[in-house]
């Protein structure tokens, strides 16, 4: 496996490692950032102990037993949880008070698999907060360990996890809710069934069984195709909700009983006002691209909303400093005060479901309480030159702005109230596009005029 510095960029990212099974990592790679990461946290004065996670991919427990052997190695001992979500491993990781690695590729296709770090009590790592030292350990290679070697037990914790996510959302059994699930052949399939066994659920599956190659569809809900399979189970099964999660089952998207997507942030919206109702006066966090909405209605329920870039690391941040009760991202990643600031698509979508029962109604009735805006989605387009694309747009739009933000990318509101966003992806020469405005016909017309110019 080569170990040139360009080899380790193009797997150690913002957030994870990730790459390619035999090309880009394999058992050897992982057993290095193992030791690396462990060296780390020993360094920081952690507990001697590392949580280990996998998912259902073919490859993920020959690297997640490489990995443990690589923490053993410098003495720190290994709790192996086996298959797991990923917020299971944060709950195992919170629970146990002890650094996590959570062997994923998450929505990637099945050749792909990876790691996502954390530190004890679930907080992240990321380039700013450990990464970049790993990628610099293993550039400058990682030296054998001598001494003393650390033990490794296995536990199970779906059980505890289960019990733990249905407590911290206090579901109640007023009302008995037919729900549709498509977990994708991912790890939903594992807990779903542990958590939804005591609720009033008739349960309507789809795609449970565990794995890796994704027969049926890519396990990633943001694409629009993948939800397709979801939506037609929901009506022929006249389901009140329907429920897609990721591969790894920490993100979670909603379809209404009509068969269409619920947008994340309605359903940002509605768990704020929720935890708002718990929590009077606490802070919000929402990125930038999510719908105005979600910081208007948080400012009427007498919340404070805070505004954040795009992205785990910086939600996490932020959760951390401001003390926020909840925060959620246009991609369906939602965080929570009371989960070790962590995401969970499983508490997010028991919010949902708790809401729904308290109701007499429908979820469409239930979300179109919380939409006040049309939205385009996140578009992509490749362009070789940012920068000048970028610059072209915003002088077109010169005369009809009123601000432009730099927090993340560029940040337009119209004269019409109106607003896009244009920011560069960080590993792809591709601009995201998102739009907001009163109507589907406002919308349209910005998309195609933004679009227009960017893609000449």
């Amino acid at each position: 496996m080569p170990r040139t510095a360009e080899a380790i960029d193009a797997v150690v990212k913002a957030y994870d490692v990730r790459g390619i099974v035999g090309e880009q990592i394999d058992a050897g790679f992982v057993r290095d950032v193992g030791t690396a990461f462990a060296r780390l946290m020993a360094a920081e004065g952690a507990p001697r102990r590392v949580v280990i996670g996998h998912d259902m991919r073919g490859s993920s427990p020959e690297l997640a037993a490489a990995f443990a052997e690589g923490v053993t190695a410098t003495g720190s001992d290994v709790t192996a949880i086996g298959l797991a979500s990923t917020d299971e491993l944060y709950f195992a990781s919170g629970r146990l008070d002890c650094p996590g690695a959570m062997f994923t590729a998450s929505h990637n296709p099945a050749a792909y698999n990876g790691i996502k770090l954390c530190r004890a009590g679930a907080k992240p790592v990321g380039t700013q907060t450990g990464l970049a030292a790993i990628r610099q350990a293993l550039i400058d290679g990682v030296e054998a360990p001598a001494g003393p070697v650390g033990t490794v037990e296995t536990i199970d914790l779906l059980d505890d996890y289960a019990t733990f996510v249905r407590d911290l959302v206090g579901v109640p059994t007023r009302r008995r809710l037919t729900v549709a699930v498509d977990a994708g052949n991912g790890m939903a399939g594992h807990t779903v069934p542990a958590v939804f066994a005591t609720l009033p659920i008739d349960l309507r599956p789809l795609y449970f069984e565990l794995d890796g190659t994704f027969p049926n569809h890519e396990a990633n809900p943001l694409d629009p195709k993948n939800l397709v399979d979801l939506q037609r189970l929901v009506v022929e099964t006249k389901a009140d909700i329907g429920l897609a999660f990721d591969g790894d089952a920490d993100r979670c998207f909603v379809v209404d009983e009509t068969g269409a997507a619920v947008s994340p942030s309605t359903i940002t919206s509605l768990v704020a006002d929720r935890e708002l109702a718990r929590h009077p006066g606490s802070t919000i966090i929402h990125n930038l691209i999510t719908s105005r909405a979600v910081p208007e209605l948080v400012t009427e329920q007498g919340g404070k909303p805070l505004r954040t870039r795009v992205g785990h690391s910086y939600i996490k941040q932020a959760m951390a400093e401001s003390g926020a009760v909840f925060g959620g991202e246009h991609s369906a990643h939602y965080y929570f005060r009371d989960f070790w600031g962590a995401d969970s698509g499983m508490v997010a979508a028991l919010h949902v479901l708790s809401a729904l029962e308290q109701t007499d109604g429908t979820l469409s009735e239930l979300t179109n309480g919380y939409v006040r805006y049309a939205a385009s989605g996140e578009i992509n387009s490749t362009v070789t030159d940012q920068k000048a694309a970028v610059d072209a747009v915003l002088a077109a739009f010169a005369d009809r702005t009123v601000d432009v933000d730099t927090l993340d990318g560029h940040t337009v509101t119209l004269d019409s109230g109106a607003w896009f966003n244009l920011r560069p992806s960080n590993t792809e020469p591709l601009l995201r596009l998102n739009v907001e405005a009163a109507d589907d016909t406002a919308v349209a017309a910005i998309v195609d005029e933004v679009l227009g110019i960017i893609r000449r």
